[in-house]
């Protein structure tokens, strides 16, 4: 399993921007894998600020900022009237009074949650109700699951060539919901797969993600229309560097695997990189065809307690975002089984991971 696809390397999103539109000149879709915090947002929006021009833009997108344009009202007084408030201003609702999207946003929520709502377009604000209950305020889940559908039903009605939104050229997706379990990342793919199919390329878009299941959907469900997919990464030469992942198994794949074993070198090795190391031999697995993922570790020492131990520290629900330190008898483990799998198999890893570039700051959404 070796082989490196040649990495273009970008000193500035500004110019990784301008090559992602280059690429759609010739191609329906880019599809992107990148972690979190290599600059996926920061993309998106310099992607967005080259389509401007004075009040002019040509690009619907959807990142952390599209949710900083709903923001709630608790009613703190008296703790019955929630809303979620609307910000009117932006470009992204354009003509959204006139066309009247409930029943449109309604047809994809109905697929994701059992709530229901009301848009009050007087006050620009939403509110929520499940069952009896009135004025709810539902959960951050749930918030963010009502906002994609939001976003989704706008596409739609692009797609359908409404007059409001002739302005639109590209759709920019970043990490449509985040920290998705596996069962909603396949919906949500799916969903926004059949969506972008429908349109038969005439939408160019661009969708990234750090979900490798979310992506490799993605990667499957359009897979008959043109399209270029990449690993976007970052190290401290080059800024950026931009590498197709075209083959089997996808080059993040092999990237992941390299950042296990920096952090298992460096020894700073966290609770949530079991379930990375997990992830890489089930894929492994997958590749060699066979039905368990322990069966590619098979044959190395203690294979019994390798596989015992991925079963118990895979299963914890740990998070790249709140990142735990490992104790050091369980760090030892996770070098064994880590050291044992590359032992076993010879991957050609790539030096991706050198000193972080510095983080530009956050841009503000429009």
């Amino acid at each position: 399993m070796s082989g490196k696809p040649k990495i273009q390397s970008y000193k500035t999103l500004r110019k990784l921007a301008e090559r992602l539109r280059d690429d759609l000149s010739s191609s329906d879709f880019v599809l992107l894998y990148a972690y979190n915090g290599t600059g996926k947002t920061r993309l998106s929006i310099e992607f967005k600020n080259k389509g401007k021009k004075g009040d002019k833009r040509d690009t619907l997108y959807f990142n952390a900022f599209t949710e900083d344009l709903f923001s709630w009202d608790n009613d703190l007084e008296n703790d019955t009237e929630r809303k979620l408030k609307i910000n009117a201003d932006s470009k992204f609702f354009s003509g959204f009074k006139e066309l009247a999207l409930e029943e449109k946003i309604f047809t994809f929520l109905e697929r994701y949650a059992d709530f229901n709502f009301f848009i009050d377009y007087e006050n620009w604000t939403v509110t929520f109700s499940k069952g009896t209950e009135m004025n709810i305020k539902v959960s951050r889940g749930e918030e963010n699951i009502f906002i994609w559908c939001v976003f989704l039903a706008i596409c739609e009605l692009t797609l359908d060539g409404s007059e409001t939104y002739q302005w639109v050229k590209y759709f920019y997706i970043d990490d449509p919901i985040s920290s998705l379990d596996d069962n909603n990342a396949i919906a949500v793919a799916s969903d926004l797969s059949k969506l972008l199919n429908s349109a038969n390329g005439k939408m160019k878009t661009v969708i990234s993600s750090h979900h490798s299941l979310f992506f490799n959907v993605m990667c499957n469900e359009l897979k008959l229309l043109k399209h270029n997919r990449y690993f976007l990464h970052r190290n401290s030469i080059a800024g950026y560097g931009l590498q197709k992942t075209d083959d089997t198994p996808f080059f993040h794949h092999v990237a992941l695997l390299s950042e296990l074993k920096h952090a298992m070198e460096s020894g700073e090795i966290k609770t949530y990189h079991f379930n990375s190391l997990r992830s890489i031999l089930e894929k492994t697995s997958s590749f060699f065809g066979f039905n368990e993922f322990g069966k590619c570790i098979y044959g190395i020492e203690d294979e019994i307690l390798f596989e015992r131990a991925l079963n118990l520290f895979s299963h914890g629900g740990y998070s790249v975002y709140n990142p735990v330190e490992m104790g050091d008898d369980n760090k030892e483990l996770f070098k064994r089984i880590l050291q044992g799998f590359l032992n076993k198999h010879k991957f050609d890893l790539p030096e991706l991971l050198s000193k972080k570039v510095k983080t530009a700051k956050p841009a503000t959404a429009t």
